[in-house]
Parts: C-alpha cells; structure tokens; sequence
C-alpha cells in the first residue's frame, strides 16, 4: 500500500533536515555546559578539582615541573603545538586554498567563516573572564588568559571542522568514522597537553572544548542547511534527494 504523500513528504523532510537540527541542538547544550561552567569558575567552585588535577601531572621532587622523563616534556610541547595559532593557521589556509582549487567557493567562505569566527570568539572570551593562569612555572609561553583555553578551542573548531569536510570527500562509513574519529583524537590531545604543561586548568580545557566544538557543530548545521537549499557546493558523490 502506498504512503499518503504528505506521509511521505514529512519522511523525505526528516531525513533532510534531522542532521542539521541535530547539529544545533547539540551545539546548544555544549553552549549551555559552557555558561554554566564559567558561572562555576567565575564563582570559584571548580579551584579545588582544577588544582587537584593539576597536581597529578606534576613531579613530585618539584611541583614546577611537569611528571615524567624530560622527553616526554618534549613530547608535551611538541602535541601542544598541534593547536598553536601557526599550525592551525597553516592547516586552515592550506584547505582554504584546496577548496578554492575545487571551485568550491561558498564552502571556503564558510570554512573561513567558521575558523576566523572561532578564533575571534574564543579571544573575546578570554579578555572577558581574564582569567590568571597558574603559576607553575614557564614550561612553554604563554601571551593570554587562562579561560577558556584557546589550543582547546580552536584545535576542535579546526579539526571538527575540517574533519566534517572530509568525511563529506567520501561515501564508506569506515572513511567517515575514521577522519571524525582522528579529529576527536588531535583535539582531545591537545587540551591534555595544556593540563601536562600546567598551563591551563582543567576547567579551563572543559570549556574549551565545550565552545570549540558547539561552534563546530553550529557551523556545521549551517552549512548543511544551505547545501540542501543548493546555496553551498554538494560533495561530488552526494545524492541530492
């Protein structure tokens, strides 16, 4: 038997619309977690697990220096640069010029929109709370405030982001599930680092992700949106209905 077709209309617009709205919904209460995590550390609820975090990364011969071998400091410092401004920065112009390359141009807008907006966002933010960071002497150094982090914030709108724009480059699942998969990994390294190297707190990083990966999200449904309106470039393999 066949479906009534306002049935069938109202599937068809599930389908289409369920990622998008799914997207902001998700990128709403990571927006919430963080409004109400900054409330707690604005009150000082969180000092006492931030610090107590902090202190298991620490030596025990000297609190000023992280846990560990010196190579594995080194280590430190070297995943932390995975969400430096220089990195990210590369990483965003070389897809920027791949998309531009593919006459995808509303999605480079879009790509530009998202990172430049995130790193915009994340700066205003950190000016706003002001947040010291602790004093634990200067393994790497650091120029801004402490909340929310910015290597946190802006390694998941970067790597979220561009992970999500890879996965659209192919239709296997496995394909999909890996790239989210190793962007998830490359974010959550970076904010773990900046706890190792004592220079942000663990709310800090919380919040960090919190925002990076709602403002991820919140593009990302924007994006989707104007694609299925054919206002954005569809991937090449991507059927339209």
């Amino acid at each position: 038997m066949r479906e009534p077709s306002w049935r069938a209309f109202a599937l068809a617009l599930w389908r289409r619309e369920a990622g998008p709205l799914a997207g902001l919904f998700v990128g709403a209460s990571l927006v919430l977690g963080f409004v109400m995590l900054a409330e707690e550390v604005i009150e000082g609820d969180t000092d006492r697990i931030d610090n107590a975090v902090l202190a298991l990364f620490r030596s025990a011969a000297d609190p000023l220096r992280p846990a560990g071998p010196p190579w594995l400091v080194e280590i430190g410092r070297d995943v932390t640069a995975l969400g430096s401004f220089a990195l990210l920065g590369i990483i965003f112009l070389a897809s920027v010029g791949y998309l531009l390359l593919l006459r995808k141009r509303a999605l480079a807008l879009l790509t530009t929109v998202a990172i430049l907006g995130g790193t915009a966002l994340s700066q205003a933010l950190k000016s706003l709370f002001d947040r010291p960071r602790p004093e634990l002497g200067e393994t790497v150094r650091v120029f801004t405030a402490s909340f929310p982090s910015g290597h946190a914030t802006l390694s998941a709108v970067t790597f979220l982001t561009l992970g999500a724009l890879l996965t659209r480059a192919s239709a296997d699942g496995r394909i999909k599930v890996y790239f989210m998969s190793l962007a998830v990994l490359l974010t959550v390294l970076v904010g773990v680092s900046r706890l190792y190297l004592g220079v942000h707190y663990l709310s800090d990083v919380l919040a960090g992700w919190c925002l990076g990966t709602a403002w991820a999200l919140i593009c990302w449904s924007g994006a989707r949106w104007l694609q299925l309106r054919g206002r954005v470039e569809r991937p090449e393999e991507e059927d339209p209905r």
